[in-house]
């Protein structure tokens, strides 16, 4: 992603089109948190690019198996999300810190602020990370997440989706992004996946795979996360230079 760890990091652009706006009226709250000024570039130094080090330390084994997590196994589908982190050459990512967070089977978070009458299930928490391994690869074994409601518009429920925080080595090089389900219904009224380019929104879909798919256990979707280039996947905070 950057020349050399001498240097200052040089990053390309991705191509117009790519990313969500960061002020988008159809969403709501956008323009409480939309930046009102030209944004300042701050250059990483070599301190923000080498540390602190998220290593393979600081993970558990059930970590990516958010099903394995407490006594018992949460409700709902369960379900295989795998793929790969690429760079906008195609290349693979190795040691990467990948987070995911997301809503149980009934679209309800463990979360304070979530307060629709959804159930809690306290075999769920909704949160994994993994490290790519050497070929760029990750997977998390999880159950599929519900829609749930929100306030943004009338009647307005959000499509089930899984977020996922991609890390570098070091905090400062995170992005966020969201994985999606194919065919979903709701896809159409919601104004966070609308507000993607449409040319960039199939880029977050994951694609059901049969062949990954484990007999009497669990549906497998594939969904590819690439950093950079004309493939992106959209981010909602893309770094620009």
């Amino acid at each position: 992603m950057y020349t050399t760890h001498s240097a200052l990091p040089s990053y390309r652009s991705d191509p117009p089109g790519t990313h969500p706006p960061l002020l988008y009226p159809d969403y709501r709250s956008t323009p409480v948190r939309a930046p009102g000024m030209p944004p300042t570039l701050l250059p990483q130094q070599l301190t923000e690019i080498t540390g602190p080090l998220l290593g393979p330390g600081r993970l558990a084994a059930t970590d990516n198996d958010l099903t394995a997590q407490h006594a018992e196994e949460p409700l709902g589908q369960r379900i295989i999300v795998f793929g790969r982190l690429l760079d906008g050459d195609g290349h693979p990512i190795p040691d990467s810190l990948i987070e995911i967070w997301q809503a149980n089977a009934a679209g309800r978070y463990r979360h304070t602020g979530d307060r629709w009458p959804g159930p809690l299930d306290p075999n769920f928490t909704g949160v994994g990370r993994t490290l790519t391994d050497g070929q760029g690869r990750y997977r998390f074994t999880t159950v599929k997440p519900g829609a749930y409601p929100w306030r943004n518009h009338d009647n307005a429920w959000r499509p089930a989706h899984i977020h996922f925080s991609v890390f570098g080595r070091a905090f400062t090089q995170r992005l966020v992004t969201q994985m999606y389900f194919p065919d979903d219904p709701l896809f159409g009224q919601d104004p966070i996946f609308n507000s993607v380019p449409e040319a960039a929104r199939p880029r977050l879909i994951s694609r059901f795979s049969l062949e990954d798919t484990q007999p009497e256990w669990a549906l497998a979707f594939e969904f590819d996360i690439v950093l950079r280039g004309r493939h992106a996947t959209p981010f909602e905070e893309p770094h620009d230079d």
